[in-house]
């Protein structure tokens, strides 16, 4: 009986939902074209990052090379937004990740992820919400959040942030009540925001590249002495000049964190249902907003360091004072009204975000039901708009920006691994047919003499995938990202590698030896021939390389954060033992 209990309780736990159960799911209002899409995404990634991360990466972790962090955050986010287009054209449904890794490898991971993306879209609204004030102090002054600093720091010493921003948290509240918005209207003044933002940055990258010196990208010691720096000794905080100031690892640590601007692609997917045709334009729509961003981005941290020294750059509003600084009074004030206006939409979309996917993952039995509760009259999900709403102003009073940057990175970070990590098994799965559960369906198309053997293991004898392959393929990939941890872990300590370490340049070698191996083992097994309008391509190397970067930068978080997701993980996998486990639509 407990042999039993405990191989059901391992069957939930693994349980995959059919493919087509996620594919019957239909909308009654298939609005957005691609270009919808494309707005979608550009709004989303172009909010916080552009106006305030930017500033934060520059003048603290890696100076002029911000360039190329973001040069390295957005390979990392082209390759999982490849792995996310091809998910999207394959399975057009709400959820996004979620609804991925539910079909593919198993409840446990899927509600994992919903948790992550639950609290990564509620602290980006926090985060935003945060930079929102900030501009909005900038225009009057900075009045208010001088009276904060003063009254709330005497009060409340031991927080963690300088002062508790109670505008932020008031603004957050305001955008809870009215988050009433219908797709139709939402879509339009998401499209005129994401006008008016593209103008504000198109007109920052001209006026930056005119009055850019590049002189800026080669500070000496002489110049830190010119701007009243005397004491050079002290100079540590400000790096040592140059392009790369703070040396390769602040571009390492600098890359981690302006992950955080490239996040807002994967909300496409959740826009599925509202799309005309989704299996075409989720993948247009992921990979085109993607480009356009990264060259906003590219251009925008181009001109801010060319205008101004890395180290007189101002945390707070970085683009404003840029052009306070080349004499441009008005122009600041044009700038930091842009940021008004693009920060406002994308509070928007990140709580819309956070509450459809705790409806998603209610709706499935995974959280509380009272959470899938909705208005009668207008279908709104009160429940789990107040609750995403509380959550976010919580963050958005007691954390500081860069906290809820770098605890949503890492969050993101994991689930993209995740994808990519799907479409890896996925790609190698036979089909499944929609009647009879997953073992049966398994047993029928069992060839009756197949054996794992080292031949068959690099030499398959059918041309489509089998069971057998696809469960080599499922245990080989889990066994890739176990090594490529280990991997990132080893080249963490890269300073012992730059040394000649004998001993750390041994593992790295073996480890690159066995992933090599298992890779090869995968590369063998046949692939799956479903036609699909997006597929990523160079599989397995591909997905791989995705998981491997995010995983990498993953290692760059400090310790802080990676607590904090500690502890949401496990308050996570307590709601889902004890409640989620029993109410789910597991058989």
């Amino acid at each position: 009986m407990q042999g039993q209990a405990l191989h059901r309780f391992g069957q939930r736990l693994v349980y995959r939902r059919p493919v087509e159960l996620s594919e019957t799911e239909t909308s009654s209002a298939r609005i957005l074209t691609t270009l919808d899409l494309v707005t979608l995404g550009v709004d989303y990634t172009l909010g916080a990052g552009i106006y305030f991360l930017a500033g934060e990466v520059v003048s603290n972790q890696a100076g002029p090379a911000t360039v190329l962090c973001f040069l390295v955050a957005g390979l990392s986010s082209v390759l999982a937004g490849l792995c996310y287009a091809e998910f999207g054209s394959w399975i057009p449904c709400s959820g996004s990740a979620y609804r991925f890794t539910y079909v593919t490898i198993g409840e446990i991971w899927s509600f994992i992820t919903g948790w992550i993306f639950i609290i990564s879209y509620v602290a980006g609204a926090a985060g935003v919400a945060l930079a929102w004030t900030l501009a909005f102090y900038y225009l009057i002054g900075n009045q208010i959040s001088q009276a904060m600093r003063e009254s709330v720091l005497l009060h409340v010493p031991h927080v963690l942030v300088e002062y508790t921003d109670f505008f932020a948290m008031g603004l957050v509240l305001l955008l809870t009540g009215i988050l009433a918005l219908r797709a139709k209207e939402s879509v339009l003044v998401t499209k005129v925001m994401t006008l008016l933002s593209l103008l504000v940055l198109s007109f920052v990258i001209l006026s930056g590249f005119i009055k850019g010196d590049l002189h800026n990208w080669k500070l000496t010691e002489e110049d830190y002495i010119k701007a009243g720096f005397n004491d050079t000794s002290s100079l540590g905080p400000l790096g040592s000049g140059g392009f790369m100031p703070f040396g390769f690892q602040g571009i390492l640590r600098g890359s981690a964190t302006c992950f955080y601007a490239f996040i807002g692609f994967n909300n496409i997917v959740t826009k599925a249902e509202e799309a005309q045709n989704p299996k075409r334009s989720i993948p247009m729509g992921i990979v085109i907003s993607l480009f356009i961003c990264f060259l906003v981005y590219f251009g925008v941290c181009s001109v801010l360091t060319l205008m101004v020294p890395y180290y007189l750059i101002h945390h707070g509003s970085p683009l404003p004072e840029a052009f306070l600084h080349i004499g441009w009074t008005s122009a600041c004030y044009v700038v930091a009204t842009g940021a008004l206006c693009t920060l406002f939409t994308t509070i928007l979309n990140y709580m819309f975000s956070s509450r459809q996917m705790i409806l998603v993952m209610a709706k499935d039995g995974l959280l509380f039901h009272v959470l899938a509760s909705t208005h009668t009259s207008k279908d709104i999900p009160i429940v789990a708009t107040v609750v995403s709403g509380t959550m976010a102003a919580i963050m958005a009073l007691f954390f500081e920006f860069i906290d809820l940057v770098d605890f949503m990175s890492v969050g993101t970070l994991f689930t993209h691994s995740l994808v990519a990590a799907c479409v890896l098994i996925l790609r190698y799965q036979p089909e499944r047919k929609n009647e009879g559960n997953e073992a049966q369906v398994q047993e029928e198309n069992r060839p009756a003499a197949e054996k794992l053997t080292l031949q068959t293991l690099f030499f398959p004898g059918s041309p489509t995938p089998t069971p057998l392959s696809g469960q080599v393929v499922s245990v080989c990939s889990s066994l890739l990202a176990l090594l490529l941890t280990l991997l990132c872990l080893v080249l963490a300590q890269w300073p012992h590698l730059l040394s000649g370490d004998p001993v750390w340049i041994t593992v790295v070698m073996l480890l690159l030896v066995l992933i090599t191996g298992v890779t090869g083992v995968i590369w063998r097994q046949p692939q799956s021939s479903t036609a699909l309008h997006f597929k990523v391509p160079g599989l397995p190397l591909f997905p791989l390389l995705s998981i491997f970067l995010n995983v990498y930068l993953m290692m760059q978080m400090i310790a802080g954060t990676w607590a904090l997701f500690g502890v949401w993980i496990l308050i996570g996998l307590a709601i889902y033992f004890s409640y989620g486990i029993q109410h789910s639509l597991a058989p």
